[in-house]
């Protein structure tokens, strides 16, 4: 049986849970529920903190795991990045009061307060940087305005709890991180064709979310024209209909460019446009 580790709180485990249920696992519907089985796919799923995810795959305990990318890397467990998943895509940056540095480079002999001291040593060893790095578990920005640090390293989405504690951000983000899939360093994917399943599935609710399946009907002469507009992820399908000269398309398209592609589609004669939603697919 597949051991999966799933985050059990955060910000990682609502959209996990959603995209496991696209992908058609079952899921916990009690939060206190730290194991449960999905016999009918011959999987086993464990609700873990995500901070302690990459430690349970690393050490071979579980087979694979969902969790961020910030927190495997600042992890320094034996596992690695297998699939992107699309969702809580974050940046990790520096920031500090204005005039005190403007890059990594400079601060040698300074103190960074952060949640993640893994992935700052890393980063200031990477760039020579001789600095003292503080953990701490939340707030960090508090950390400057109280003497702890000079400078901090944190999560950054808008920027404006940095600005409202009178902050800046410096320099090159540290890291682009989102939620993704990993295993456990150096095996590999094909020795067990359930982890070869599981990602096929989370790769089909990827472009499921991503694409439409649109339909049209158009005349014959424009059907090279509507089709270039219209490829589809191998070739779309033209059947004829029975009103002669005009033939039936069906394609899948990118879901954010559709409201355009279907304006195009009538300016060149196509009717009966339709877009439907795809729930699941296999490429």
């Amino acid at each position: 049986m597949l051991r999966i580790a799933v985050p059990n709180k955060g910000s990682l485990s609502e959209p996990a849970a959603a995209m496991l249920h696209e992908a058609g696992y079952q899921q916990r519907k009690d939060r206190r529920e730290l194991v449960l089985v999905d016999s009918a796919n011959g999987v086993e799923f464990f609700f873990l903190r995500p901070r302690d995810i990459a430690v349970y795959v690393g050490s071979g305990q579980l087979d694979i795991g969902l969790t961020g990318r910030d927190l495997l890397l600042d992890s320094g467990a034996q596992a690695e990045e297998i699939m992107q998943l699309g969702f809580a895509a974050s940046t990790f940056r520096y920031a500090t009061l204005p005039g005190t540095a403007s890059g990594v480079t400079e601060f040698d002999g300074m103190t960074i307060a952060t949640s993640f001291p893994g992935l700052v040593r890393k980063h200031l060893a990477e760039h020579g940087v001789d600095a003292a790095v503080v953990q701490l578990d939340g707030a960090v920005e508090t950390a400057i305005k109280l003497g702890v640090a000079q400078v901090i390293a944190d999560v950054v989405e808008t920027g404006s709890t940095l600005r409202n504690a009178g902050l800046e951000v410096i320099g090159e983000p540290i890291l682009e991180s989102e939620a993704v899939v990993i295993r456990r360093t150096g095996q590999k994917i094909d020795e067990d064709p359930k982890v070869s399943q599981f990602l096929r599935r989370m790769q089909g609710v990827l472009v499921a979310r991503r694409y439409v399946m649109m339909d049209y009907d158009i005349r014959v002469e424009h059907v090279e024209r509507a089709v270039a507009l219209t490829p589809g992820l191998q070739s779309p399908t033209v059947s004829p209909l029975h009103h002669e000269g005009w033939v039936a398309v069906r394609s899948m398209v990118p879901s954010m460019d559709a409201q355009r592609v279907m304006d195009e589609l009538y300016e060149l004669g196509a009717r009966a446009i339709l877009t439907t939603g795809i729930h699941a697919c296999r490429l």
